[in-house]
């Protein structure tokens, strides 16, 4: 009686793992570290749609507190010409500064309520914390010039009469100022999430079982 030419492998023998061999089916649907990409775009294009709106309408705030602290520029008429009444008065560059310092602590507080809702930051929120604070600033400008006096100095220079003084249009001479609310979200946003935000896991220090692992001692 002869042995076997090819005796079966020990019953410990295990083959070789494949490390390219294909996850099997439904891997990474469940799996913590691996989320659809669809409900969380969506989730943050609704969070940064709503933060616009939102921004937007503060401009509103912006408008009526800008035309009610703003310095009042005066101007006289000779019945000829409408002149500064004050030609060394610095009115005009409060009206700018005035409006500059308001759209600077709405950024802040803009930046601060999206943190404290949201907790993280992302493209999606930059954006729309750069283009609300654009919206907002216009919605204020565009508001306060309504609020103010008259854009027709000639009428309202004779309604006035010959040597008494009127108000101004109210005016933005510097239009930069329009981008403070946005540096300024911008900014404090950054500044929070930078110091205050969960950090993200390192994608090394966890393996997946279904990678290879390196040998051990």
């Amino acid at each position: 009686m002869t042995a076997p030419l090819n005796p079966p492998p020990p019953p410990h023998h295990q083959p070789p793992h494949d490390a390219w061999q294909a996850p099997p089916a439904g891997y990474g649907l469940g799996h913590p570290g691996f989320e659809e990409d669809g409900p969380g775009m969506k989730t943050e294009l609704r969070e940064a749609a709503i933060v616009t709106v939102a921004m937007a309408v503060g401009g509103l705030l912006l408008g009526v507190l800008w035309w009610w602290l703003a310095p009042h520029v005066p101007l006289v008429s000779d019945d000829t010409t409408v002149y500064l009444a004050d030609t060394e008065g610095e009115q005009a560059i409060g009206v700018d500064g005035t409006f500059t310092l308001l759209a600077l602590g709405l950024g802040l507080v803009s930046a601060l309520a999206v943190f404290l809702l949201r907790r993280r930051g992302g493209i999606a929120l930059v954006v729309a914390l750069t283009v609300g604070g654009v919206l907002g600033s216009l919605v204020a400008w565009r508001l306060g010039i309504w609020l103010g006096p008259t854009q027709d100095v000639v009428a309202h220079a004779k309604e006035a009469g010959k040597g008494v003084r009127f108000d101004a249009p109210l005016e933005l001479g510097a239009k930069g100022a329009m981008l403070a609310w946005s540096v300024s979200a911008l900014l404090v946003h950054l500044g929070l999430t930078a110091l205050f935000a969960p950090r993200d896991p390192d994608p090394f220090e966890t393996r997946s079982p279904y990678y290879p692992q390196p040998p051990q001692a």
